[in-house]
C-alpha cells in the first residue's frame, strides 16, 4: 500500500489547482513550470494536500499566507511538516510577502535545492524569476 496517496483527496487537490492564490500562480508561471523537472501543483501525499511537489528533488514547497502563522494553524503546520519529514521530504516554506519582495532570492534557493544533474541553469530553463 502506498501511504502517500489519498483518493479522496483528489477532488480538492483539483479545486485548488484551479484556484491558486496569486502567489502560488507568480511561483508557478513564472519560475517552477518552467524547470526542466517536474512540478506538481497541489499534490495529494497522504492526509495532506502540498503546494508544490517535486518529486526529483524531494522537496515540498509551501507559500504561507497570514493565516499560517495563527497558534493553531502553526501547530497544525508543525504536524503536517513533521508528518512530510518522516516520509524523507524537505519542506521550504515561503510567505506570501517573500513571493512579492524577494521573489528572485526565492526562485534561487529553490534552484539551489534542485539536483544540478537535473537542470543546467534557471536561463537555460526558461526560469526568469
Amino acid at each position: 500500500m502506498n501511504q502517500t496517496r489519498n483518493s479522496r483527496l483528489t477532488p480538492n487537490a483539483k479545486a485548488l489547482r484551479k484556484g491558486m492564490t496569486p502567489e502560488e500562480r507568480r511561483l508557478w508561471y513564472d519560475f517552477l513550470k518552467k524547470l526542466p523537472v517536474t512540478v506538481n501543483r497541489q499534490k495529494v501525499i497522504g492526509r495532506y494536500i502540498v503546494d508544490f511537489y517535486c518529486a526529483a528533488a524531494r522537496i515540498v514547497i509551501e507559500l504561507d499566507g497570514g493565516q499560517h502563522y495563527e497558534p493553531e494553524a502553526m501547530e497544525a503546520d508543525h504536524m503536517r511538516d513533521a508528518y512530510l519529514y518522516s516520509l524523507g521530504l524537505t519542506v521550504l516554506r515561503y510567505t506570501n510577502a517573500d513571493i512579492h519582495h524577494r521573489f528572485r532570492e526565492v526562485c534561487d534557493d529553490i534552484y539551489r535545492r534542485i539536483p544540478q544533474h537535473a537542470t543546467s541553469s534557471p536561463a537555460a530553463a526558461g526560469a526568469s524569476p
